[in-house]
């Protein structure tokens, strides 16, 4: 789950993290009022869950209050990268010198949480990493110990970082380490970090994304979800426990378990597909989530064709097939498919799918096939 921008920095705050003075507005009077408060220049930001908010017009600066009402009336309802602008935050403008870049995040390869800094802030650290990756400095810390002085010391002074700032970026860095912790999260991002013409740090922009698997624990996060954000899709798919996200492709998968529909999308552009979709129905599958799952899959307008992989382990496949034909029933779609069914109960669903005049296919490869062609 992602946490809007404003969301991450009062999160961090909590954690001793300097962030500006600011406010929420979803009108221009109230950016307006807002904007009084904080002294009258500031920074009007798109509270949207997407990057490149400055490039298409979503952040800008206002040196007034009514400045300030009148970017944010041009902000609320523009759309970013499909997503329409509701609120924005109102912040009070920094006076910047330069701009770092700080993360926390985990490092699948150590299985250990890793501190990603670079002087280069400001910018996609994914454009830093291709041009110049000897300006990011990454270290690994166990979660047991947490953030040690020394390490913190050794980033700041590899970005130059004045040594006076030393102290300051290691509370800093170790209260973003707390946040990241505390939340459970899988990224807690600033960028950038800036440091003022007060000689002084205070983080301008915050991301903060959270382990949807570790939300029990967080009942007061899962709250925070916006889900305006959400595609009536996503929102669905969140209700029955499908892990869904839409792609630009016209076919549609339906798998159970990660690694296998990742596998899934893979044959299918290795035969010359595109994959609408990434659906996992997950092992404990029944009609009911099957049927939603493909109503899902069907209410994108781009898909052509539709294969479904399934592995019967804890998942049936009379119930996977069950599902499938209730959907039809349901939706009443003439949208071809193809079904590769294995496993527990296979037989009794290919049955089921055979007298329901269904395509079906013995590999991966055959189903793939068959869907990009029917594509």
């Amino acid at each position: 789950m992602n946490l809007h921008e404003y969301q991450a920095k009062w999160l961090f705050a909590q954690h001793g993290v300097p962030i500006p003075k600011g406010k929420v507005a979803t009108t221009g009077s109230q950016a307006r009022s807002i904007a009084r408060e904080l002294g009258g220049r500031v920074v009007v930001k798109s509270q949207v869950l997407t990057g490149g908010r400055g490039k298409a017009g979503g952040v800008k600066l206002a040196n007034d209050p009514d400045e300030a009402e009148s970017i944010a009336n041009q902000i609320l309802g523009l759309d970013i990268k499909g997503y329409t602008v509701r609120k924005v935050l109102v912040d009070e403008a920094a006076n910047i010198r330069d701009e770092i870049y700080l993360a926390i995040l985990i490092d699948r390869s150590r299985r250990l949480p890793m501190m990603m800094a670079s002087a280069a802030g400001g910018m996609d650290i994914e454009q830093v990493a291709a041009e110049t990756p000897e300006k990011i400095f990454r270290i690994h810390i166990d979660p047991m110990i947490g953030l040690r002085s020394y390490q913190s010391t050794y980033v700041a002074s590899g970005m130059d970082l004045p040594p006076k700032l030393w102290r300051e970026f290691h509370i800093i860095t170790t209260g973003l380490f707390d946040a990241f912790r505390a939340v459970d999260a899988s990224l807690a991002e600033i960028n950038p970090l800036v440091v003022t013409g007060e000689n002084g740090l205070l983080a301008v922009d915050g991301k903060l994304s959270i382990d949807d698997n570790a939300l029990f624990r967080h009942p007061e996060l899962a709250e925070m979800r916006d889900v305006d954000e959400e595609t009536e899709s996503e929102r669905e798919a969140r209700q029955y426990g499908l892990s869904y996200i839409q792609l630009d492709g016209n076919i549609g998968c339906m798998v159970n378990g990660a690694g296998l529909a990742m596998a899934t999308m893979d044959v299918i552009k290795l035969y010359g597909g595109e994959p609408a979709n990434f659906l996992d129905i997950g092992g404990g599958a029944t009609t009911e989530s099957v049927t939603a799952a493909l109503r899902i899959i069907l209410a994108d307008a781009k898909v052509k064709a539709v294969l479904f992989n399934i592995f019967g382990g804890i998942v049936r496949g009379d119930e996977v097939a069950n599902g499938i034909v209730e959907a039809l029933k349901q939706i009443g779609s003439d949208i071809p498919m193809v079904v590769r069914l294995l496993g527990t109960n296979a037989e009794e669903g290919l049955q089921i799918l055979a007298d329901a005049n269904m395509a079906t296919a013995t590999t991966l490869t055959e189903a793939a096939q068959k869907a990009v062609a029917l594509a």
